[in-house]
């Protein structure tokens, strides 16, 4: 008997078909059938499915004589299913990698529960991912297995089929089938959990749910949307044979209001003509299943009220009366930040005609990100070292409580925001300010940058279209004008910000400031983060930062963490850190898989970590400065360079080992080849020519410098070799290090050879701006 019976009905689904019985047959774990049941599909649908089935024999096809509907294909499918637990999958939606080992491990876990609930997320057509909103609702905290009547708040999440994986026994003894019609689910999930003697939850999105651009045939207008009263008098018919869920009666008939309530508001489903007698059946059905004594909680009184005989006018009347106050609302929003803008704007006009002051300095990094970077370390330096000189940082709301509380808190757009941009003397950003601030004469810009440049920057994008997209060179040009400083972590970062961003600056080649913390912190200090992100004692912690790509207008599709730390066993953790541009993470959260997307500070996450793994983002030279092992992942190299083009040649001259496959990635951690001695000679090399300043005192030069005034007698540069960062956690773990065969030949040097500008310059295109950095 297999682990689990998937069952996949299939109507209509030909563009859809492959990717979703891919995504099981693909999975890791391999005990199951997969039962495709093709509902009498006028497409090519059921020919694919026959084509999976001939090449694998864990398919099995059962083609029905006539369309039935999804839930009499399901009860199709189920008859077929010997498994022990039945998993649905809609024809459209797809299985995540490795979904159906968790399930597994989880039922496991968990005892074999009647019911398990798992997560989902919605992918849409435009490369969006969102995860299910009340994921919170499946955390794993408590006992492991439990009744409903312990999680109540369980019937807030999605109550549909394909969520779940049901016992087939469980399934069996409750005659538990799925009825015809729309919203063939609610009277299948309601008597599942409550009926189930066992439920357990697993916090994982197990389901890709595909939001089709066309929209779902629940939201097609048809008279079929009234099967929702018969399917909730199945529901009310399964609560009266069995008296001792008799407690369950009002919150089904709350839930079944607010159900019919989204039927009749949602527009499009009901046919204008079946309104009156949609609200009509829904009164009926509220009273005559209205449990007795039941106090009607306040925000249904209103829908009641709708309810009534006669009652349509009146919500019609309450309809446009609603539209027309959302009008109003929106007018007046208009013209309220029309009038706000023009204040704005003569306030910054006022400002720039008063004395600059020479004790302020406003800093920000990332667009008003938060307080992090280059420009954080120099603020914190300014205040130690110039306590004369009052900070200001510029940051959007949701990041000012990463601010500290000596420096004052600025929100973009605002007029305190206008007055600092206009009125303080030093200005330090790590990409541009925006377009509408005005450089004064007296005011002293700094450009840190945001990293050692790999990729293409600035007047080189000009030959990469894909990348520079609607740049305009002639705005960015003017930018760089304004800056009076330019840091520089290397001679190769100096070469490169001369040529692409040319103007009369001076570069200070001092180091980068965000790395001074890679070589003060002790061995406790290393503990204490490492307690602080779940890292376990002991364990190796693997540091997985991609970078984005031009060629893509999504994430790119991260390694399988999941299977790497399957593979490699339970002394690895691994921290996924998605790239600022990307709003989802990398990889949901669990044992020993953690999201440090959103984690404020990277330097942290370096100085916690035991290894990096990254393919072309230019934290491998920040953290070169750790001296701990790099891996580079280069699966997608020739795409990456044809797309945005490289000073050098990565695979050339690597701070570590390079992976081109993620089985060849695999295997380097698993013989040890990360942290071998011939890793730790191309690590010195690359060391050697990227990281010869950033000896933790890069901040203290900049500030004293440009801030005090003391351009002479410096802290002279510490040596690499006389340097001491940290070591790493795992360096005082017992792991095997492989013997390395010899260094390869010299590598090519990284600094691309000058090429002229100023004949690109006639030929600029002129569109939207953009800011500068790494």
């Amino acid at each position: 008997m297999p682990r689990f019976s998937v069952i996949i009905p299939v109507y209509k689904v030909q563009a859809f078909l492959h990717d979703c019985l891919s995504s099981v047959l693909q999975q890791s774990y391999t005990d199951f059938e997969l039962i495709v049941v093709d509902d009498c599909s006028p497409d090519g649908s059921a020919e694919i499915a026959r084509s999976f089935a001939a090449a694998d024999p864990r398919v099995r096809t059962l083609h029905l004589p006539e369309n039935v509907g999804l839930g009499p294909a399901r009860n199709a499918g189920m008859a077929q299913a010997s498994g022990e637990y039945l998993i649905f999958l809609d024809s459209d939606d797809t299985l995540t990698p490795d979904a159906l080992r968790a399930i597994s491990e989880r039922l496991k876990e968990t005892d074999s529960p009647d019911v398990l609930l798992y997560d989902y997320a919605r992918t849409y057509w435009h490369g969006e991912v969102s995860r299910n909103t009340l994921a919170r609702l499946l955390h794993e905290e408590g006992p492991a297995s439990f009744r409903l009547t312990d999680r109540p708040e369980l019937l807030n999440v999605l109550q549909v089929a394909w969520n779940k994986a049901y016992r087939r026994e469980f399934v069996e003894r409750e005659q538990l089938r799925f009825p015809p019609g729309y919203y063939e689910d609610t009277p299948w999930t309601y008597p599942a959990l409550l009926a189930a003697g066992s439920l357990a939850v697993l916090d994982r999105v197990c389901v890709h749910y595909r939001q089709r651009r066309s929209g779902s045939i629940l939201g097609s207008t048809s008279r079929r949307h009234f099967d929702v009263f018969d399917q909730y008098e199945r529901v009310f018919a399964f609560l009266d044979a069995r008296p001792e869920l008799a407690h369950w009666r009002p919150v089904i008939h709350r839930r079944m209001a607010d159900h019919y309530w989204v039927v009749f508001t949602r527009r499009g489903r009901l046919p204008r003509s079946d309104r009156a007698e949609f609200l009509r059946r829904t009164r009926e059905h509220l009273l005559r299943h209205r449990p007795a004594g039941e106090r009607v909680p306040p925000r249904l009184r209103l829908r009641q009220a709708l309810v009534r005989p006669g009652a349509l006018p009146m919500y019609r009347l309450l309809c446009s009366l609603r539209r027309r106050g959302r009008r109003l609302r929106s007018w007046a929003g208009t013209a309220k930040r029309l009038a706000r803008g023009a204040l704005l704007r003569l306030h910054y006009r006022i400002q720039l005609r008063l004395p600059v002051r020479a004790d302020q300095a406003v800093f920000s990094a990332y667009w008003g990100r938060g307080y992090a970077c280059n420009p954080g370390a120099i603020e914190a330096k300014v205040r130690e070292l110039a306590p004369g000189i009052r900070t200001a940082w510029i940051a959007r709301p949701e990041h000012q409580h990463q601010v500290p509380t000596g420096t004052r808190r600025l929100t973009p757009g605002t007029m305190a925001y206008w007055t600092a941009l206009a009125r303080a003397k030093y200005l330090v950003n790590n990409v541009n300010f925006e377009r509408r601030m005005v450089k004064r004469p007296g005011q002293i810009m700094i450009q840190t940058n945001h990293g050692t440049p790999l990729k293409h920057m600035g007047l080189d994008l000009m030959e990469r279209p894909a990348a520079a997209r609607a740049m305009d060179f002639h705005r960015l040009m003017s930018k760089v004008d304004t800056w009076d400083y330019v840091l520089s972590a290397n001679r190769h970062s100096t070469l490169v910000w001369e040529r692409v961003y040319p103007s009369s600056y001076q570069v200070l080649e001092y180091g980068y400031p965000r790395n001074d913390r890679f070589q003060g912190p002790s061995h406790e200090d290393i503990r204490r983060i490492r307690e602080t992100l779940g890292i376990p004692e002991g364990s190796v912690a693997i540091l997985y930062a991609p970078t984005h790509r031009d060629y893509r207008g999504s994430q790119k599709p991260p390694v399988d963490l999941e299977r790497m730390l399957r593979e490699l066993g339970p002394r690895f953790t691994v921290l996924t850190r998605a790239h600022y541009f990307y709003d989802t993470p990398l990889a949901a959260s669990a044992a020993r898989l953690v999201d440090v997307s959103g984690h404020p500070s990277v330097e942290t996450l370096c100085l916690a970590s035991d290894a990096l793994i990254t393919d072309y983002s230019s934290l491998m030279f920040d953290y070169a400065n750790l001296d701990r092992p790099i891996v580079i992942y280069a699966d997608d190299w020739e795409a990456y360079e044809a797309a945005r083009g490289t000073y050098f040649d990565l695979r050339a001259f690597p701070p570590g080992a390079v992976a081109r496959s993620e089985d060849e990635l695999i295997d380097i951690f698993a013989t040890g080849h990360w942290r071998g001695s011939r890793s730790a000679q191309l690590r010195g090399a690359f060391r050697e020519r990227f990281c010869p300043y950033d000896d933790g005192r890069a901040a203290e030069r900049v500030v004293r410098h440009v801030f005090l005034g003391q351009p002479a007698g410096l802290p002279e540069i510490i040596p690499l070799a006389e340097r001491t960062p940290v070591p790493a956690a795992a360096s005082r773990v017992d792991l095997p290090r492989p013997v390395a065969p010899p260094l390869p030949t010299d590598p090519p040097s990284p600094v691309a050879p000058p090429r002229p500008n100023d004949p690109r310059l006639a030929t600029m295109r002129t569109s939207t701006p953009e800011t500068s950095g790494s």
